[in-house]
């Protein structure tokens, strides 16, 4: 059965819309940004790839220490609060991360990193379920789609800075000046204090164990998981398994993030048209050859067609999973995303360090190609998600 909101001629809250996809613009600007200075502070520091995987693990720590409280946060301070001092930590800690020397200041500052994003991120996929159920009509998608975008906007603006011989801390310091330009309109239009339609925000754990949830946040699991190995190990691997100089390295990312971001953006019409099985299983299909072709085609040219094809996959699985766990019938939205969006960025957050020790015991090759069998589960469940 597919589940579609009713559609409504008006649109009654057209202000909160615009908010919602400047927060996801940005949100996406900041972490994205991270990406085409990894082989720079991996340098920088003198680690190799395992000891970067464990550092890369301080931004899961700071993100799934503090996401659990989101639920009463929001409820408490509202999201607009919430999202706002997000946002303003991380236009502060992403100099802090390019400026630092040593390993403890390093830890520390993606530590600071995954707490600040770990909540922007449930802040504002809040924002967005409330905004989509008092429009009517499907929003989800586009909103993440502007999460892409920023993402290109983050890895490919650097990328083409870093190319052109800009200094990394000059380039983040552009960066944090387009979030804060961005932003700023957009603060008085958020949501003010109130609990997600008026639900109680407890209950994050137990509804993971709902049988209706618990594939979906498994599956959430598996996509962000793939989706953090892109962000923090496709420059890492085109640089050292390709050939790719560290300058060009970040483009892979890019082009991974157009192709995301051009494939959300007619993602509700894609839905509709062959629905969210088919969607599912195709997209699972096409991420799994894109994996495939990065690591069987020793070619830079091959890797970066592989990445494409992976993000033309992977567009929609994700803007779908959060439909259908935001539409459990006997799980209320409050608890249901939270979960979902907190097993997810568990994937996101702790893949890259997985990566990073699968790299260690064999190489980076091997790790992509475990992710090119794990988003078969995606085709796997489909069926049972979607009935």
């Amino acid at each position: 059965m597919e589940l579609q909101l009713s559609r409504r001629a008006a649109t009654p809250n057209a202000a909160a819309q615009r908010a919602t996809r400047r927060i996801f613009l940005v949100a996406g600007l900041g972490m994205a940004a991270w990406a085409p200075l990894i082989p720079f502070s991996k340098s920088r520091l003198g680690i190799d790839d395992g000891t970067l995987g464990l550092l890369l693990f301080c931004i899961a720590a700071g993100s799934m220490l503090l996401m659990p409280f989101s639920g009463r946060l929001i409820a408490r301070f509202g999201c607009r609060a919430l999202i706002v001092a997000c946002v303003a930590t991380l236009c502060a800690d992403l100099p802090a991360i390019v400026a630092a020397t040593s390993l403890p200041v390093m830890a520390a500052a993606l530590f600071v990193f995954g707490a600040a994003n770990g909540l922007l991120d449930v802040a504002m996929n809040a924002q967005a379920v409330v905004v989509e159920r008092e429009s009517g009509q499907p929003r989800m998608s586009g909103f993440h789609g502007l999460y892409s975008i920023g993402s290109i906007a983050g890895a490919g603006g650097v990328s083409v800075l870093l190319a052109a011989g800009v200094a990394p801390l000059h380039a983040v310091l552009a960066v944090v000046l387009v979030i804060a330009i961005a932003a700023l309109p957009a603060a008085g239009d958020l949501l003010p204090r109130r609990a997600p339609e008026g639900e109680r925000p407890a209950g994050t754990f137990k509804a993971l164990l709902h049988p209706g949830l618990l594939p979906i946040a498994l599956l959430c699991f598996l996509m962000f998981l793939i989706e953090g190995a892109m962000l923090d190990w496709s420059a890492v691997f085109l640089h050292t398994e390709r050939g790719v100089d560290q300058r060009h390295a970040g483009f892979g990312f890019t082009l991974y993030s157009i192709v995301v971001a051009l494939g959300r953006m007619v993602g509700d019409r894609i839905v509709d048209g062959i629905g969210s099985r088919r969607t599912l299983v195709l997209g699972s299909l096409a991420a799994a050859a894109g994996l495939l072709l990065i690591v069987t085609v020793d070619r830079a040219g091959a890797a970066l067609a592989g990445f494409m094809l992976a993000g033309a996959g992977l567009a929609n699985i994700v803007p779908v999973l959060f439909t259908r766990a935001g539409n459990q019938p006997d799980v209320p939205s409050a608890a249901a995303l939270p979960a979902v969006t907190l097993l997810g960025y568990a994937g996101l957050l702790c893949g890259p360090a997985l990566i990073g020790q699968v790299a260690r015991q064999f190489n980076l090759t091997a790790a992509f190609a475990a992710a090119a069998v794990a988003v078969l589960a995606v085709a796997l469940l489909a069926p049972r998600i979607t009935r």
